[in-house]
């Protein structure tokens, strides 16, 4: 995030000579993703008595004494007025946490107090690790509560404070992680920084209570040169994330990067590439969606291209691995945040709502390509997942499940993974029956060898750092399936068959064991992901219930997440199972208005419901008044209604989630080709410009955007068909065009009235007619348009299927 900008501009902030900031050898991080220590201020923090306060000292040699959990029902605090989960988590602390708002900073001001700034989420491991070690802590909280305003942010309901500090944090170290802890002076401004502090003193570095101290010492003693530093450091922050200035301010209208971007990404990924399981690093590996979009569009554009080959050669063997990792969950359905190992094997086992989304478009994409059943069963397999575990009874999806369980129902501390992991005791016990169609043979020896399930345990130890999966078996596959096959002298379809049994009786024990905190937020940009996710499927697989999940969803958002001035909000909340909101709401970012269009688009491409598009287009509206950059064009991240950010931002990476700018481009190309706006192609042009910098330098930070660069030069191709769906001719073309992958294919109808949204729209598509009495259908690309045919045989042959 930034980083490619704010990095480089480190010895900028260096060069303050201030130490809560001073880089290289003042900071000591640890950069190990799965334990993310944070930075440690060893030399900011030297460890010695302090002066400034006896009550300090005293605090600092107190014996540690931790809330229990009967002690902690005395403590309510601020947020317990909230609805995030993950604030509500934090309501019981004895820490005197405050929301983010005009509440705690007007504290902060009056009593000349620095701010503690805690930003996290509800399914984050370490700050469940956090807060179990310093701020249920009674000593921890008391020095928290007397000498700083504490400040508790959940990052999925807040991401524009969450990047601009994740902003400085990772200027100021090269890493970042959450659970995000900075200081900032009662007017915002940050000045120290880092993720997880351990609670105690440990090998030479500073623990949490230390760095409070030595914060609370700086702020007393040196109260002007700290706040100074603060306003220093902000001015270097906006001026290092000011977007493309010099480049961009001369490219506005001008000319938008071309082929030479798109074989720099290939290539960057081809040099990333690891072949042996796929994905595109070492450990720790993560999907990485984005990349596969770009990877299909590159196919379909030219599949027979040597870089046409390969990209197909990437995307599917990594998506093979991935499927049969344990990073998918074998018994439950959908996908883990991402494996610990270079396997796929040992996951972090939060599953978030947009890695499920992004996955089953991927997936969906995969058996387009190929028509391989073993993808459309993925697919179908992360939907029933999303369908049965994160979906609200009217509609909207819920966005993660925690990683962190009980392991029985008696147990008082989680464990990761608790909820998924198996001995081998367990699966012999659940699984020592016959198989039906080899009685023969046991269906536990088949299953453990399939799914490679060891009597010790399938986990190495350097995949588990702190012995919670000792023993624990996670299942993945190694091998191939006649290999199983083979060993127990049976067909294919039988083994499925067999599988599927073991999985069942699994599936039905595992609801059995405690389950893990789910995060019932609702986001739009979220649910946005998931409608174009069931709507994609829906279309490849031909699916009419996935196109009523889409639909159902989007309703929703409608109904719960758009206010009567055509705005969208950030979230809404789940209390027992009813819709509730908090007193203001948060305004839509971004991505929210992104993703949701780009969902709108697909679901009209799904149902040809014009209605769809009229409510994109409004958004498409709206998006622009409030994001749009007027000076050197793209979208901000933010509106300019909110005072209390520093300074507004431009996304400009592709992360766990496309950015909001990505993602638009995109829309912009896709919904100016269906309404004839050029207009919208003029506003993608100037947007594409105004990245041009990174994406000559690195586009695969940005391959969601590559794919809209793509999409740009190629013109989309505009697939016209003359009638509704009801119309059994207008269905069997359509299903032409849905069956296949197309590159920058765009489908639209006439439908059958006069008055379809898309012909009082579009001058080219109002002229287009039935031939003679049967639909028919169209292909333009560019301003030039295909005579009309009426057959799928010629519509595939127009297409070059």
């Amino acid at each position: 995030m930034f980083f490619g900008r704010v990095y480089a501009n480190c010895k900028a902030f260096s060069a303050l000579r201030y130490p809560y900031v001073h880089l290289a050898s003042k900071l000591v991080i640890c950069r190990n993703f799965h334990h993310p220590v944070g930075l440690y201020f060893k030399h900011i923090f030297p460890q010695r008595p302090l002066s400034t306060s006896v009550r300090l000292l005293r605090e600092e040699m107190a014996t540690e004494k931790s809330v229990t959990e009967s002690e902690q029902k005395q403590y309510r605090n601020r947020l317990g007025k909230e609805k995030s989960p993950y604030l509500l988590q934090h309501a019981t602390n004895p820490v005197d946490w405050y929301p983010w708002g005009e509440e705690a900073f007007a504290k902060a001001r009056e009593e000349d107090k620095i701010i503690f700034l805690s930003v996290g989420y509800s399914t984050c491991h370490w700050c469940h690790v956090m807060e179990r070690e310093s701020f249920e802590n009674e000593n921890v909280a008391s020095i928290m509560n007397e000498y700083f305003v504490n400040v508790k942010v959940d990052r999925e309901e807040r991401p524009d404070v969450d990047k601009i500090y994740m902003t400085f944090v990772q200027a100021t170290s090269g890493s970042g992680g959450w659970p995000m802890s900075v200081f900032l002076t009662p007017d915002l401004k940050p000045v120290a920084g880092g993720t997880y502090f351990p609670p105690k003193d440990n090998y030479g570095r500073p623990g949490f209570k230390t760095v409070l101290l030595n914060m609370a010492k700086q702020w007393a003693e040196q109260r002007a040169k700290v706040s100074a530093t603060g306003k220093r450091i902000t001015e270097l922050l906006e001026q290092t994330t000011a977007f493309d200035v010099s480049l961009a301010g001369s490219l506005i209208g001008g000319e938008v990067p071309g082929k030479e971007t798109w074989d720099l990404c290939f290539n960057q990924l081809s040099n990333s590439y690891e072949p042996l399981f796929g994905g595109f690093s070492m450990a720790p590996k993560f999907p990485q969606p984005a990349n596969y979009s770009f990877l299909f569009h590159l196919i379909a554009r030219d599949p027979k291209s040597e870089s046409g080959e390969k990209a197909k050669e990437m995307a599917l063997h990594t998506l093979d691995k991935m499927a049969k990792g344990g990073i998918h969950d074998h018994v439950a359905q959908g996908f883990a945040r991402y494996s610990t190992d270079s396997k796929w094997h040992v996951p972090h086992f939060e599953k978030m709502l947009y890695d499920q989304a992004q996955l089953a478009i991927v997936y969906s994409n995969a058996y387009l390509l190929t028509k391989d059943n073993k993808y459309a069963n993925v697919v179908r397999d992360i939907l029933t997942y999303v369908s049965r575990d994160l979906s609200h009874p009217e509609g909207g999806f819920y966005s993660a499940e925690d990683a962190d369980s009980y392991p029985t129902h008696d147990s008082t501390e989680k464990k990761e993974g608790a909820f998924c992991v198996w001995t081998y005791d367990q699966i012999n016990s659940l699984l020592s029956i016959p198989l039906q169609t080899k009685p023969e043979h046991n269906l536990s020896s088949v299953f453990c060898h399939y799914y490679s399930i060891k009597p010790r345990g399938n986990v190495s130890p350097e995949n588990d750092p702190h012995g919670e999966l000792k023993g624990q078996n996670v299942l993945a596959v190694f091998h191939s399936e006649r290999d199983t096959c083979d060993k127990f002298d049976l067909s294919l379809p039988d083994l499925h068959k067999e599988l599927e049994i073991g999985k069942k009786i699994l599936f039905e024990e595992r609801q059995k064991r405690p389950k893990p905190h789910l995060d019932n937020k609702i986001i739009t940009s979220w649910n946005g992901l998931m409608i174009s996710a069931y709507a994609k499927a829906a279309s490849a697989l031909n699916d009419e219930g996935y196109k009523q999940r889409a639909i159902d969803a989007a309703n929703f958002v409608k109904k719960y997440l758009y206010t009567d001035k055509k705005r969208l909000l950030r979230s809404c909340y789940t209390e027992n199972n009813k819709i509730a909101q908090i007193k203001e709401p948060i305004e839509g970012f971004l991505d929210d208005y992104a993703c949701l269009i780009k969902g709108l688009i697909d679901l009209y491409e799904c149902t040809f419901n014009p209605d769809w598009l009229v409510w994109a287009s409004v958004l498409q509206a709206s998006q622009d008044e409030l994001f749009w950059d007027h000076g050197l064009a793209g979208y901000f991240s933010t509106s300019n209604s909110d005072g209390h950010n520093l300074f507004r931002l431009k996304e400009d990476q592709d992360g766990a989630e496309p950015s909001g700018n990505s993602v638009a481009a995109g829309n912009l190309l896709r919904l100016g080709c269906m309404l004839d706006c050029p207009e919208m192609k003029e506003k993608a042009s100037k947007l594409l410009s105004s990245f041009t910098s990174r994406l000559s330098r690195i586009p695969v930070a940005l391959p969601e955007m590559v794919c809209a660069l793509m999409l740009y030069h190629d013109a989309p191709t505009l697939v016209v068909v003359t009638g509704d769906m009801s119309k059994s001719e207008t269905v069997e073309l359509i299903r032409v065009a849905q069956s296949n992958i197309i590159p920058g294919i765009v489908l639209v109808t006439t439908g059958s009235n006069s008055d379809n949204f898309i012909v009082t729209r579009n001058e080219s598509v109002r002229k287009m007619k039935k031939l003679g009495d049967r639909e028919a259908a169209y292909v333009c690309r560019g301003r030039a348009c295909s005579l009309p045919v009426t057959s799928p045989v010629d519509l595939a042959a127009l297409l070059r299927i």
